[in-house]
């Protein structure tokens, strides 16, 4: 009977299964040693008696399954397959051939430890670069060599794939292509999205010293990405490619490989390692490896790329979803993060208070305050985005919102208004519904302003706040203070800007505002008039 672990990949592995008990872990003392991080110390065991094969998890972390189950224990068949953590096992008769392709080399005796090998492990055997190339692979037979290629490429991708800032990503690809090749100087450039030019993220020498400025060839790394291809100059000074290629020979550059970082169709950026003291000193062997990093190297960028993005997006669609209508969000999202910029626009700001809150309050318990908001403000916010506006913020029991941010139409005037008074008329709906709970009852008044404004997003990554910041909000809390209950009052700009004129206004003595030397010219809307409609 035998047991093959990771059955049809690369790394695996054929053990012999012996009668009696037999038990798989990390610790050395296990019948098979696996170094996995998905494995217990102690993770399973298999109790052999003839034909007869018992799996017993032994209280592992991250279990034990068959056909994908959590089990305890349960008994195998011939063919079987079974998973301890992430690493998969699958159980075969000795009668069953072995494929043709199996090696007798590949049939380990038990107490055998296996572990997929740190890179100074892959390459420890190695003292000097291979005659023509910089590999530092162990073997120099082409056979060996290409399984020893393989195998760094494979250790690659594991190191890559860890979770991180894309900075940490950059520094661990140099210090595998440092670990891997003999190369003088190393750099990576990415593509600005702002300007479509490469600029160097990271660059270091052999020594581990940041360079004092560019060393690499802009000529070679614009050839390499416009091409879209991986290039060797074996004597960059006599390549044609690069001729009047100044920093070529200001850089005493004697031979140099790029390849390109393009996971799919798009070119990220590049990757540029260069030999000062050799001409001649990259094969064609070395070319073929470093494409082969470079796209896993790609790969591991796009994911991180797309893992930032996203946490991105979703910090900013909590965002928008606080502030935005619908419409307006379907417009954010096509505009490519343009509207996160500050603009300057003009606005028209509403302004909605409760009347005598802080009295009500006293009189009621807090989480009666708590419930009575709960039902008032979804009703206004639903008002508020039915006619296109940006809800701000609330302030304690008071609602600002402003129409014109961060996308205007030419009657923001008259939706901010028509706003207001449908709150007004959902506020009496409300009122009606509690005075049937015996509930206490609600009045608002509302001040419309219109003025100029700065808007955009303020704050930091982790908590993002859409504002206005002007003025006009300013003036918008002094005419909501200046109506009284029921009311709604508009200064002189909004009453132009406003072309509907659906409801009556009564003008209002100049009212003295604080913060205001001059006295406002305040309209009072007469929205209670029964002849008058949305």
């Amino acid at each position: 009977m035998q047991l093959i672990m990771n059955p049809g990949l690369l790394d695996e592995q054929v053990f012999e299964l012996p009668e009696g008990a037999v038990t798989i872990g990390r610790t050395e003392e296990s019948t098979i040693c696996v170094l996995h991080k998905s494995l217990s110390r102690r993770h399973a065991r298999l109790e052999r008696e003839g034909e007869r094969i018992l799996l017993v998890d032994l209280n592992s972390k991250n279990g034990t399954f068959v056909n994908e189950a959590r089990i305890e224990r349960h008994e195998l068949r011939g063919g079987e397959a079974f998973r301890c953590g992430e690493v998969r096992f699958k159980l075969v008769s000795s009668s069953v051939p072995l494929p043709v392709d199996l090696s007798p080399t590949q049939v380990q005796p038990l107490h055998t430890r296996f572990s997929p090998g740190s890179m100074d492990e892959l390459l420890e055997r190695h003292s000097e670069p291979g005659e023509g190339s910089a590999l530092k692979v162990r073997h120099a037979n082409r056979e060996n060599r290409a399984t020893d290629k393989l195998q760094v490429l494979l250790k690659v991708s594991q190191l890559l794939s860890s979770p991180g800032s894309i900075d940490a990503l950059l520094e661990r690809i140099l210090d595998l292509v440092f670990q891997i090749m003999e190369v003088d100087r190393a750099a990576i450039l990415l593509v600005d999205a702002a300007s479509g030019r490469l600029v160097p993220r990271v660059a270091r020498t052999a020594s581990g010293e940041a360079p004092s400025g560019p060393f690499f060839s802009q000529r070679i790394v614009d050839y390499v990405r416009s091409h879209s291809v991986a290039a060797l100059f074996s004597d960059a000074r006599l390549d044609p490619r690069l001729d009047d290629a100044a920093s070529v020979v200001l850089q005493s550059i004697q031979a140099s490989m790029c390849a390109p970082l393009k996971p799919r169709d798009e070119v990220l950026g590049v990757l540029y390692v260069d030999n000062l003291s050799r001409p001649n000193g990259f094969s064609e062997e070395d070319l073929e490896f470093l494409t082969a990093f470079a796209n896993q190297a790609a790969i591991a960028l796009d994911n991180s790329l797309l893992s930032k993005r996203l946490e991105e997006e979703a910090v900013l669609r909590n965002v928008y979803l606080r502030f935005f209508p619908p419409a307006t969000l379907k417009k954010l999202q096509m505009a490519r993060g343009g509207p996160l910029e500050t603009i300057e626009t003009e606005v028209t700001v509403l302004f909605s208070d409760i009347s005598g809150f802080t009295a009500l309050s006293s009189t009621l318990e807090p989480r009666q305050v708590v419930d009575l908001l709960n039902d008032y403000f979804p009703v206004m916010a639903d008002i508020v985005f039915r006619y296109e506006g940006t809800l701000e913020k609330y302030i304690g029991d008071a609602l600002m919102a402003v129409w014109g941010a961060p996308f205007s139409h030419p009657d923001d005037a008259d939706r901010a208004v028509r706003a207001a008074v449908e709150m007004q008329r959902a506020l009496a709906e409300l009122n009606a519904r509690w005075r049937a709970q015996g509930r206490p009852e609600l009045n608002i008044h509302v001040g419309l302003n219109t003025g100029r404004v700065a808007a955009g997003n303020i704050g930091s990554e982790q908590y993002v706040q859409y504002a206005t910041i002007g003025d006009a909000t300013n003036v918008a809390s002094r005419v909501c203070s200046a109506a009284r209950d029921g009311e709604i009052c508009m200064n002189e700009t909004t009453f132009q800007r406003w072309s509907a004129k659906e409801w009556p206004v009564q003008q209002l003595p100049p009212v003295q505002v604080k913060g205001k030397e001059k006295a406002l010219t305040l309209y009072r809307l007469e929205w209670r008039d029964p002849s008058m409609t949305l």
